[in-house]
């Protein structure tokens, strides 16, 4: 590969495409930006993206946290610090046993020694169509889904390759959105493609039946969409709570429901794959009655939010209990993390797929949190626990840090998920922190009227805390 076409694959990064998107901080100076193509770069050319020969868990993160770092405000001498100690963890880029076609595509699938074979197939994809073009095709398209005639153990279930090993693939592909760098969007299709680890399906292949818009759905299609465009005058303040069956409202009836009752879900915890091979279409149910209308106004920017509340509170309230206290799990960690990604990747995609995206996205949430053992939120019980400002009158406890402070702490901790994580979190706290006591009112989770937008403060300075107190090696409770 040239040098020139290296520098298209990962230019420096560009302008947010949504205006969602979370914003840089301070500190993207030439020698940043330069550190940080050196990582991707460098990465791209010389690391698989599996550093173990089963592909499960053991994942590159090398361009997460450099992207993370440069996005925060880190230094690129930081940046260049962190490429070189995750480096010595890579396993080198495996040469493919022959080039990946439309042909033999599927063939191939869920073989991580086509790897780098899969990442030119997609980068000339992308080279012809685009990324949002060879996204629609590849992840949402019925074709690179479903198979008539083929039984689930051999459908290509691109869309669930995609969210496979704990999101890796779309956040991978997020990042890409995000930043304006194909590379990474070729890099994190080739992931979903390649890694091991879709071993079964939870999707209905009636997702993927598209219906068709008029010239009347097309309007309100566009009208829905219009906070996703970064010059939209609409702010996420302004926008009415139409009625609907809210993601808290799916929560609160799945905790009510006698089949997920804990003694229920025993047999599931920590068992993803046999809760959805046994329960896929009861969750599926509850999915389903998660309310998308895109003719209501600044729908898409409504779902997106009620992501991330729904995620940040099976992160914080799931992870909390009177007698533990908090505990950072490492899965309902990526559920936030991978949040993040949502508004970027939307604004690529058109309006049937990002149907598709939320749904699937929402129901993937769901078996989750099941398969962890569909902690119960204690709402009221977190908050009065959780205090968010001081305590005391004069000088501010050292234990009540901001988000400032919290993302500075992260940057320089071993662990790559903490700085993708409190950046997450400070975001969400910078769209949402103004949400009043109330705003959840009519919802039917119990308590969900306390939650005001001091959840996201809350939950980083619990994570701050959890990890002061942990070493490198039990910083994530892994179940």
């Amino acid at each position: 590969m040239t040098a020139d076409k290296l520098d298209d694959l990962f230019p420096a990064p560009s302008l947010l495409p949504a205006m969602l998107c979370p914003q840089r901080y301070p500190g993207n100076f030439p020698e940043a930006i330069a550190a940080l193509r050196h990582a991707l770069k460098d990465n791209h050319i010389k690391h698989h993206v599996f550093y173990t020969e089963e592909g499960l868990l053991e994942l590159n993160h090398i361009t997460h946290r450099a992207l993370a770092l440069y996005a925060t405000g880190a230094s690129g001498a930081l940046i260049e610090h962190f490429y070189k100690l995750d480096s010595t963890l890579q396993r080198p880029v495996v040469d493919p046993p022959e080039v990946i076609t439309e042909e033999n595509f599927i063939e191939h699938l869920s073989d991580d020694r086509y790897y780098a074979a899969y990442v030119a197939f997609f980068m000339k994809s992308i080279d012809k169509k685009g990324s949002s073009a060879t996204l629609d095709e590849y992840i949402f398209s019925k074709k690179y889904n479903f198979i008539e005639g083929r039984d689930a153990s051999t459908q290509p279930a691109m869309l669930i390759r995609f969210f496979a090993s704990i999101l890796h693939p779309f956040m991978q592909v997020g990042y890409g959105t995000k930043f304006g760098i194909p590379g990474m969007v070729a890099e994190g299709l080739a992931m979903a493609s390649a890694q091991k680890s879709h071993r079964f399906m939870f999707l209905p292949s009636s997702l993927f039946e598209h219906d068709h818009m008029n010239v009347v759905e097309e309007a309100n299609t566009q009208v829905a969409l219009l906070p996703l465009n970064i010059k939209s005058p609409i702010a996420p303040p302004e926008l009415d709570q139409p009625k609907g069956n809210h993601a808290f409202s799916i929560l609160a009836n799945i905790i009510q429901d006698p089949q997920f009752a804990p003694e229920e879900i025993q047999k599931y915890i920590n068992a993803l794959k046999r809760l959805v091979t046994e329960r896929s279409a009861d969750i599926w149910r509850y999915t389903e009655q998660w309310t998308i209308d895109l003719s209501q106004p600044g729908e898409i920017e409504r779902k997106i939010e009620e992501c991330i509340w729904t995620n940040t509170i099976i992160y914080a309230i799931g992870g909390w209990s009177k007698e533990k206290g908090f505990t950072a799990n490492l899965f309902f960690m990526h559920l936030v993390t991978s949040s993040l990604c949502l508004s970027s990747m939307l604004s690529y995609l058109p309006r049937d797929s990002q149907v598709i995206l939320l749904r699937a996205y929402f129901q993937l949430t769901l078996a989750w949190w099941i398969s962890r053992g569909g902690p119960q939120l204690d709402v009221q019980g977190f908050l009065n626990a959780t205090d968010p400002v001081p305590s005391s009158v004069g000088d501010v406890p050292s234990n009540t840090k901001q988000f400032l402070d919290i993302i500075q702490s992260g940057h320089t901790h071993p662990d790559e998920h903490l700085v993708e994580t409190q950046r997450a979190l400070a975001h969400f706290s910078s769209l949402y922190g103004g949400r009043p006591k109330g705003y959840f009112k009519g919802t039917e989770l119990e308590g969900a009227e306390a939650l005001d937008g001091s959840l996201f403060l809350r939950a980083a300075r619990l994570t701050d805390q959890y990890i002061s107190h942990s070493s490198w090696s039990e910083t994530f409770e892994v179940y």
